[in-house]
């Protein structure tokens, strides 16, 4: 049973590409997602400091996809999967196995969590403790205009960057990164000169939508009967691209650990899967906050497109992590 006080589809601020880990974390648990709804692309594309550098996925392919269609298919697949679907449900409240709904009480074996950055089963649980936090604003809208490249941009600049996903033959994704709340997708665009000419006179398809970015590690996911799971497990900055992934695996290590009988090889599994984005989030976050470190990393990576594909391989998992480590240390 799944009980949640909004209604579906739901939309929420994002950069809406999928990495190839992502698409295969989505299958590992029966996610299957329609190519002819997104966007293929064929990797990452980094602008920055007078340099372009660009490497292709080890294996596979990103898809953009926007975020209203892939919640739709979300809640598809669940309704298909036998899943008691409760839309405009509020819950409002926990206590030992049961969850409080409007006028009755449900009683349940499990109690997840996965209602994002202000989770209220994690207060309600006594799990939100944090080891480390930290927050930045993110904006997005979409431009009606055919995407002039097959791979995911990011382009770097002071304290923000701003990602493009191509997401179907007609439209691109637009998101905005920032450390500070005031600056909109229009006042940041001046600073993007190449960016800025590419859109000049082109048409927003959309409104202008923003949330905030977190970079939450919790001291615990899991306390008796509850687990929590995607963002309200903690999360990390929504620079890796990593956050939808991340939830993808983690339903695949709750269920198994659900099936043991054990939350506690949740909590373990969690952990170790936090470690790869959250080297990443680090690596990133430096070339965001130090601007010498940008230009030096930006510099290198152009000089050297391969250390940048073997970052990017490590990224979305097809290389071991201590690849990252020697990858880094030749950018220095």
């Amino acid at each position: 049973m799944m009980a949640d006080a909004r209604r579906p589809p739901i939309d929420k601020a994002c950069g809406e590409g999928l990495m190839p880990d992502s698409i295969a974390a989505a299958g590992r648990i029966g996610i299957h997602l329609p190519e002819s709804q997104g966007y293929r692309f064929r990797g990452i594309r980094f602008h920055g400091e007078g340099h372009r550098v660009a490497a292709d996925f080890p294996h596979g392919y990103g898809l953009g996809f926007r975020r209203i269609a892939l919640h739709q298919e979300l809640v598809d697949q669940a309704g298909r999967a036998g899943v008691e679907l409760l839309w405009g449900t509020t819950v409002t409240g926990i206590a030992d196995h049961a969850v409080r709904l409007p006028g009755r009480s449900v009683t349940t074996r499990w109690i997840v969590g996965a209602d994002g950055t202000g989770s209220l089963v994690r207060r309600w649980s006594g799990l939100d403790h944090f080891s480390r936090n930290s927050r930045r604003f993110a904006y997005r809208k979409h431009f009606a205009c055919p995407p002039w490249t097959d791979f995911m941009e990011i382009y770097w600049g002071d304290a923000c960057q701003i990602y493009v996903t191509p997401i179907s033959a007609e439209e691109v994704c637009v998101a905005l990164i920032e450390r500070t709340p005031d600056v909109r997708l229009e006042e940041a665009l001046p600073r993007f000169p190449l960016l800025a000419s590419r859109l000049a006179g082109v048409p927003p398809s959309s409104q202008e939508r923003g949330a905030i970015t977190a970079r939450a590690r919790l001291k615990a996911v899991t306390r008796n009967h509850v687990a929590l799971i995607g963002d309200a497990s903690g999360s990390v900055d929504a620079i890796t691209g990593e956050g939808l992934c991340q939830a993808f695996q983690q339903a695949a290590a709750l269920a198994d650990a659900m099936v043991a009988d054990d939350l506690s090889r949740y909590g373990k599994a969690h952990r170790r899967m936090a470690l790869r984005p959250s080297l990443m989030a680090d690596m990133m976050l430096s070339m965001d906050r130090w601007p010498s470190v940008r230009r030096r990393a930006l510099g290198a990576m152009a000089a050297n497109p391969g250390c940048f594909a073997r970052m990017l391989a490590v990224h979305v998992g097809a290389l071991r992590t201590r690849h990252m480590v020697q990858a880094c240390l030749s950018l220095i």
